[in-house]
């Protein structure tokens, strides 16, 4: 009786070590699974954003602005604003500057403060934080890209 005793606990001890074991390995693998990627790649440094954008966005008083942004390879700019039938314009150059991890350009000098979201061949505009304008009429404030600066 003392052996089947002392079996029956061995047994028992042996499954809850080995329940245990089995938990300890599931944990480590889930803490593994849910590791965070950080990935490195930013509109700066993975899209080919150098170019001429261009589109006409809302005015208020207005057709509407004939908005023209060139970016260069160096880190410099070029801005140019139309305003339809009102003959007046807006241009200014630049160094511009990349914030949110290389995601947002920003262009400030004498005439212009303002901040694009880089996408894949467009500018969206962004609020003064660089976060992308969320509005019905967000995607016509809008550049796209109308060729490659070589």
């Amino acid at each position: 009786m003392k052996n089947t005793f002392a079996l029956l606990s061995t047994t028992i001890t042996l499954l809850t070590l080995s329940c245990q074991n089995s938990g300890e390995k599931k944990e480590t693998q889930q803490q593994q699974d849910s590791v965070a990627i950080i990935d490195s790649h930013t509109s700066e440094n993975s899209l080919d954003w150098a170019g001429v954008y261009q589109d006409t966005i809302p005015c208020a008083d207005c057709p509407g602005i004939l908005t023209t942004v060139k970016l260069y390879e160096d880190g410099t700019y070029a801005y140019y604003a139309e305003y339809l039938e009102r003959n007046t314009t807006l241009q200014d150059t630049g160094k511009f500057m990349w914030h949110n991890n290389g995601s947002v350009v920003h262009l400030k000098a004498k005439e212009i403060d303002t901040k694009y979201k880089v996408g894949e061949n467009v500018l969206l505009q962004t609020d003064s934080t660089g976060n992308v304008i969320e509005s019905e009429m967000a995607d016509q404030y809008s550049l796209h890209k109308v060729y490659l600066n070589k």
